[in-house]
């Protein structure tokens, strides 16, 4: 009988300590939310003060909040995994604001463009950091961390450039139109190579392999797409506007997702981008858009590019990495102005129209992130390199709207 109730306390001892662990992680995550959100959303208005993207504001929350300074957050499993729905959450309603009518109009002119604006920096990426750390055979590591920064160069952002754009009254123009098509399949174009680049890490995959995949994910999304699109628009039809069809679009972001990591080995941001783009002709595709913005905006966005800063320890960085980052910078800008510039120039477009094109298509935003931190999930790259991927979406974001105004100015001068 003693023997019993000795066992049953020391299981109350045990289950109370347990209990007792449970609620002060519980604390302690609450805390640290509350940090992250409040930080990120501060940093996150300054810069919008100073006309720098918003998302460069919460990642410099994450670095002055993480080991970077005064490491008040510390990077875990449980912020990886929030950050990981912020992602998707992201990706999802990058697909849901593709407009796949502007996309059969744009035809021959952007696609041509979006593939100069992803195989000239993915060159010129690898290059550099060949030069940097080292010529090596294809398929060795070093290799595929060269091909894996250039992929990171292959991402455009143009909310800044079409920003600018409209203050100058320019972005119904041809060149406003191209620049926003070509960055859509550019983005595509970008997601697919991120598919590939990330297939070749498993030592057991090859080139062919990984391509068959990938060409089977987007062939099964496509029947797939249309027979849920079908199903999805009678229900919208028949709950028009209502919070069910968000709730539904949620889900099939979130099972694409899951079945393209799974099943295909293809990332599972592709899985979301395509839940978003199957659902973007929907008459409700903006009140979906809207309904998931308010998660993203108020937790899972702030969260995920605040790990980016919580991933970064600036007190690692040294001589070389910085050395590093100019150089990335420096070839990023490049490569879209060459890479689009050109393409645009052999599409017939003038002097200064093809250098606005190539300008318009140089800024880089949450999607080069996105990259960045698949690549480090993966184990390809370092998390020093959020350093030089930080920086490029800092410079390009305040140098684009600057250089645009200032050709459009010039033309106006010699008009």
């Amino acid at each position: 009988m003693n023997l019993c109730n000795e066992k049953h306390i020391i299981e109350n001892v045990a289950f109370n300590q347990h209990m007792k662990g449970i609620t002060m992680d519980t604390i302690e995550i609450l805390k640290n939310l509350a940090i992250i959100i409040i930080s990120a959303k501060l940093f996150g208005l300054v810069a919008r003060k100073f006309k720098a993207p918003q998302v460069a504001g919460e990642i410099i929350a994450g670095l002055l909040i993480g080991p970077s300074l005064f490491n008040l957050v510390a990077d875990n499993d449980f912020w990886a995994g929030m950050a990981e729905i912020g992602v998707i959450l992201l990706m999802f309603s990058a697909g849901l604001e593709t407009d796949i009518d502007n996309l059969k109009k744009s035809g021959l002119k952007a696609t041509a463009l979006a593939f100069a604006g992803v195989i000239v920096p993915l060159v010129f990426g690898t290059l550099l950091y060949m030069c940097f750390y080292g010529f090596a055979p294809i398929g060795s590591t070093t290799f595929i961390e060269a091909v894996f920064i250039g992929t990171i160069l292959t991402a455009t952002s143009v909310s800044i450039t079409v920003q600018a754009l409209k203050e100058l009254g320019k972005i119904s123009t041809e060149v406003g139109t191209t620049i926003m098509s070509a960055a859509i399949i550019d983005d595509v174009i970008g997601i697919v190579v991120l598919t590939a680049v990330l297939g070749l890490k498993d030592p057991n995959a090859n080139l062919s392999a990984v391509c068959i995949k990938t060409v089977a994910f987007f062939a099964v999304s496509i029947v797939a797409g249309v027979i849920i699109f079908k199903i999805m628009q009678r229900l919208d039809a028949r709950w028009a506007h209502t919070r069910r069809i968000p709730i539904m679009g949620m889900a099939l972001a979130l099972v694409l997702a899951y079945v393209a990591d799974k099943y295909f080995g293809v990332a599972d941001i592709t899985g979301a981008y395509v839940a978003g783009i199957i659902l973007s002709s929907l008459d409700d595709s903006s009140y979906i858009d809207r309904k998931m913005d308010i998660s993203s905006y108020m937790i899972f966005g702030p969260i995920f590019f605040a790990s980016v800063g919580l991933q970064t320890n600036l007190k690692t960085v040294d001589i070389s990495i910085l050395t590093f980052s100019l150089g990335f910078v420096l070839v990023g800008l490049l490569a879209k102005i060459i890479g689009c510039g050109l393409a645009a120039k052999v599409l017939k477009f003038n002097n200064s129209d093809a250098l606005k094109i190539g300008v318009g298509m140089m800024t880089r935003g949450e999607v080069a992130l996105i990259v960045a931190q698949r690549g480090l999930k993966a184990e390809i790259i370092d998390s020093k390199y959020f350093t030089s991927v930080i920086l490029l979406i800092v410079v390009s974001s305040i140098l684009t709207p600057i250089i645009l105004k200032a050709i459009y100015a010039a033309d106006e001068k010699r008009a």
